[in-house]
């Protein structure tokens, strides 16, 4: 699959824009961000980096930004059209805010966005 990079970070910014109001205000110190892909794992779509809002005590301060990184051909390389690239997009940036808001993958799972 073909998209350009612009294309791709215009995908991650409209999936962010349809993060519910109330969710993205409780964003707290998080950076998102596109990549080309992982360099230790070049299938990995999506990585959170940080400290999950749930896991943030009264010392967390003065702290760099939590990083999510969106991995643009690790998405490319399993979609074969725009739609899904979309829909892959999405589920990916809904997938990463949900560790930084402390939800693991064996909850994503559950709740079927595992």
């Amino acid at each position: 699959m073909e998209m350009s990079r612009e294309r791709f970070e215009e995908l991650v910014a409209e999936a962010l824009d349809e993060i519910p109001r109330e969710l993205a205000r409780a964003m707290d110190n998080v950076v998102v961000l596109v990549e080309d892909s992982d360099p230790h794992d070049p299938t990995l779509l999506g990585l959170y980096h940080g400290v999950a809002l749930t896991e943030r005590t009264s010392q967390y301060g003065g702290e760099l930004p939590d990083r999510i990184f969106i991995y643009r051909s690790a998405i490319l390389d399993i979609c074969e059209t725009d739609e899904d690239v979309v829909e892959e997009v999405a589920i990916t940036v809904v997938h990463e805010i949900a560790h930084h808001f402390g939800i693991d993958d064996a909850r994503l799972h559950d709740l079927g966005w595992g």
